[in-house]
């Protein structure tokens, strides 16, 4: 990662735990596409003042040569469960534009 990565916590209370986690995830994205520029992960706790279990939403902007991931994934009582969904589409995402960036779109064929 060109930029150091940024982790944004929102009406939760500071965790080195799951600091830690985000990091470890982002380190993992890092190792397979070397040519992240950037990388924001915000967690937060909408709606806080509900009664009924914490939820969890986490948002990812990661910024590579010619475009953008952004994921955004929700309301799930465990805050690593929501990590896990988020970069896990974060990956899949940049595989997808990996391949569009060497062209390696599957072409239809012409009938």
């Amino acid at each position: 990662m060109k930029l150091p990565l940024q982790i944004t916590l929102r009406d939760i209370a500071h965790s080195d735990a799951v600091e830690t986690r985000i990091r470890e995830k982002a380190e993992k994205l890092d190792h397979l596409f070397p040519n992240i520029m950037s990388n924001h992960v915000v967690v937060e706790m909408p709606g806080k003042h509900k009664h009924q279990g914490k939820q969890f939403s986490v948002h990812l902007d990661i910024k590579v040569p010619g475009g953008e991931v952004i994921v955004s994934k929700e309301m799930d009582e465990d805050v690593y469960v929501v990590l896990r969904d988020a970069f896990d589409a974060a990956k899949r995402q940049l595989e997808e534009h990996t391949c569009k960036q060497r062209g390696e779109v599957k072409q239809h064929a012409v009938i």
